[in-house]
C-alpha cells in the first residue's frame, strides 16, 4: 500500500506550507501531489514555489498560476510577478493541467478546479449533476476516461462525497483555508498502478500553524491587500480577494 499526500492552494503562505510538510513527513508519506495555486495572496510565493518544486512529485497549474504569468495592469499581480522573477514564471507556465493514474483498480484524476478549466468553480453545495460532471474527461485530460476518483482544490473547502459509485473529494487549502483556520490536505492510500480492485482509503488532515507569523511576514515586505488577507487567515472566511 502506498500513501499520497494531496495538497492544494498554498497561496504564498510559507508557515502553513512548512507545517504541512512537517506533518506529512511525520506520517511517513514520501509522495506529494500538488493541485495548484502555489502563488498569490500571501507574501512568500517565491519561497513556496522553490520548496514545492523540491518536495512535490507532481504539480498542476491553478488559476493563479495561469493569470499571474500573463501581462497585467493590476499592481497587486505585478507585485507578485516581481517577487517570482522570470525563471519561476517560466516554470509555472510549463505546469501540466492534470495528474492521472490508477490506484487500487480505480482511475484517478486530479486537477485544480474542474477537468475542463482552472477557473470553473464547483462548491460542495452545488447541484448534484454539476458535481457529477467532475468525473468526466475533457480535451485537457490525459486519457478519455471517466474517473472513478476525482480530486480537486480551488474552493478552499475540504470535503468528500460518494456519487454513483465514484468518489469526489476536495483537498482544501494549505495556505488560505475557508472552512476553518487550520491548513488542510488529503491522504490517498492504496496500491499505486494496480488495475485490480483493492483497498482505497481517503483521509483528511488538519494542521495548526502560526497564523500571526504568516501575517507578520506579509507586513514586513509591504505586501498589497494585506488587511483582507490577514482577516481571511484569522477567521477562515472569504473577504473579497481572488481565490
Amino acid at each position: 500500500m502506498g500513501k499520497l499526500a494531496i495538497i492544494s492552494d498554498i497561496h504564498g503562505n510559507l508557515p502553513a506550507f512548512e507545517a504541512v510538510l512537517e506533518d506529512i513527513e511525520s506520517r511517513g508519506i514520501e509522495e506529494i501531489y500538488c493541485l495548484g495555486d502555489l502563488v498569490g495572496k500571501g507574501p512568500s510565493s517565491d519561497l513556496v514555489v522553490d520548496l514545492a518544486f523540491e518536495r512535490c512529485r507532481h504539480i498542476v497549474r491553478g488559476n493563479w498560476e495561469e493569470f499571474l504569468v500573463q501581462p497585467t495592469e493590476f499592481e497587486t499581480l505585478k507585485w507578485h510577478q516581481r517577487l517570482l522573477g522570470e525563471k519561476r514564471m517560466a516554470d509555472l507556465r510549463a505546469l501540466p493541467f492534470s495528474i492521472e493514474f490508477r490506484m487500487g483498480g480505480r482511475y484517478v484524476r486530479l486537477f485544480h478546479a474542474s477537468p475542463r478549466s482552472v477557473y470553473e468553480r464547483v462548491q460542495p453545495w452545488d447541484d448534484y449533476g454539476r458535481k457529477l460532471s467532475l468525473f468526466e474527461a475533457s480535451d485537457l485530460s490525459a486519457e478519455p476516461l471517466k474517473a472513478d476518483v476525482a480530486g480537486y482544490g480551488d474552493i478552499h473547502n475540504a470535503y468528500m462525497q460518494h456519487m454513483d459509485g465514484r468518489m469526489l473529494f476536495n483537498a482544501g487549502s494549505v495556505g488560505n483555508p475557508l472552512d476553518m483556520t487550520q491548513a488542510s490536505y488529503a491522504v490517498l492510500e492504496g496500491d499505486l498502478g494496480e488495475t485490480r480492485r483493492t483497498r482505497l482509503d481517503l483521509t483528511f488532515a488538519r494542521v495548526p500553524y502560526d497564523i500571526e507569523r504568516a501575517i507578520r511576514m506579509a507586513e514586513e515586505v509591504g505586501m498589497p491587500d494585506l488587511e483582507p488577507y490577514a482577516r481571511e487567515l484569522r477567521t477562515g472566511r472569504y473577504r473579497g480577494l481572488q481565490d
